[in-house]
This record gives C-alpha cells, sequence and structure tokens, in this order.
C-alpha cells in the first residue's frame, strides 16, 4: 500500500508525543469523529518511526519536544521518505517561531496545544484534504513579516530551533553541544543568529524568550 493511501473507511491516524494524557485527549477527540481514526500511538522519535512504516497512517500529529528524540527529525523524515503522510504538528512551541520553518520542512499544519479543543479537528481534516493549516494569528503574522522584511529570511533553521528548545529545557551551552553532536562554537554560534532573527540583545533575554515559549512552566 503506498503510504498515504488508505483503503476506504475513516482516515488513519498517528499520535506522537510522550505526555500520556495529551494522547488520550487526542485519541477521545479524533475517534468521536466518523471519518477519522487513531490507529497508533508513539512517545519516542524511534517509536514514531517505527509506527510510521509499519502502519503507514494517512497522518501523524506530531509533538516537537519528546523524552526520548526530537520531533523536528520524524517531521523531516516523514517529509522526506513518506510524502504521502500529512503531518500536523501540535505543540506548545510559539507558533510565530516555529511553524514558518515547520511547513518550510514539510509540515502541513501546525496548532498550538492550547487552541487543540477547539481547532484539532478541523486541522487535521484541513490536512487530510491535502491543504495547509495555519492559525489565522500566524497567517496575518507571516504576511506582516514577509512585508517588512522585504524578502530577507529571518527564518529560524531546524538546527536553531533545536538549540532554542534544548535552551528552553533549560540546558547550557555544553549540554547543548552534547545532545546535538556539535562544537561549543558552533552552539555558540547558533546562539548568536538566534538573537539576531528574533532582535534579542543578550544572553537572558534568549533564556527567558526560550523559557517562555517552550512552555517550561506549563507542563508544555
Amino acid at each position: 500500500m503506498t503510504a498515504g493511501m488508505s483503503p476506504p473507511g475513516p482516515r488513519r491516524v498517528l499520535i506522537l508525543d510522550d505526555h500520556p494524557v495529551v494522547r488520550q485527549g487526542v485519541k477521545l477527540m479524533v475517534n468521536a469523529e466518523h471519518d477519522m481514526t487513531i490507529v497508533g500511538e508513539a512517545e519516542t522519535e524511534a517509536e514514531a518511526r517505527r509506527l510510521v512504516r509499519e502502519l503507514t497512517p494517512d497522518a501523524v500529529i506530531v509533538d516537537l519536544s519528546l523524552a526520548q528524540g526530537d520531533g523536528f527529525n520524524v517531521v523531516r523524515d516523514i517529509s522526506a521518505h513518506f510524502p504521502g503522510i500529512r503531518v500536523l504538528v501540535l505543540s506548545m512551541h510559539d507558533e510565530t517561531v516555529y511553524a514558518e520553518r515547520l511547513l518550510a520542512e514539510g509540515a502541513s499544519g501546525y496548532i498550538m496545544k492550547e487552541a487543540a479543543t477547539e481547532q484539532l479537528v478541523t486541522a487535521l481534516r484541513t490536512v487530510l484534504r491535502g491543504e495547509r493549516y495555519m492559525s489565522d494569528n500566524l497567517r496575518r503574522v507571516l504576511e506582516e513579516r514577509g512585508r517588512r522584511n522585504h524578502g530577507q529570511s529571518t527564518l529560524l533553521s531546524i538546527r536553531e530551533l533545536q538549540v532554542i528548545s534544548l535552551i528552553g529545557l533549560g540546558h547550557g551551552t555544553r549540554e547543548i553541544a552534547v545532545a546535538l553532536s556539535l562544537s561549543v562554537k558552533t552552539v555558540e554560534a547558533h546562539r548568536q543568529t538566534i538573537k539576531r532573527k528574533l532582535a534579542l540583545e543578550t544572553n537572558s533575554q534568549l533564556v527567558q524568550y526560550a523559557l517562555k515559549w517552550h512552555g517550561t512552566h506549563s507542563g508544555r
């Protein structure tokens, strides 16, 4: 069976999130609909990769921050190897920072967890139709950003997003270097680039920004 192509019946959805309560909530919402069903759950990057290969779902709901692995890698892997599978990112990460890059990397939609109760099913149906989903707020931000920057990119790279994510988890430069198999010098360079792109002047501002949008104090 071709990836992303299911036999007649409800559209098949896989969840990747390392919080059981979140997975249960998403499962209840999706399974309450007649035209879609949850066919699998994963809480690590490795498990998600395995289930994508085994189940070939129509869509995968992906959290970015995992206890084991990285949701960014899952998005890129699915985009590269299973282009028929739609990816909907569901995250506490600030959509105005993360969504543009994830959409560029192949995600079909981006929704913040705080909006999931009202918008998840709509977002999932949108991406399953082959369309791109983003909130009205995100659409306005991206349009304004395009006008303001006159084509000059301020888009954070996947690596930069990984760095800011780890900063938000409270990791220092050396810990980030080990986690991403980079040199300390390279991590420092990424930090400087992130500050420039986000118009942050100090390392303290960068840390506060990362903590705020990572949701460290709200359990993601």
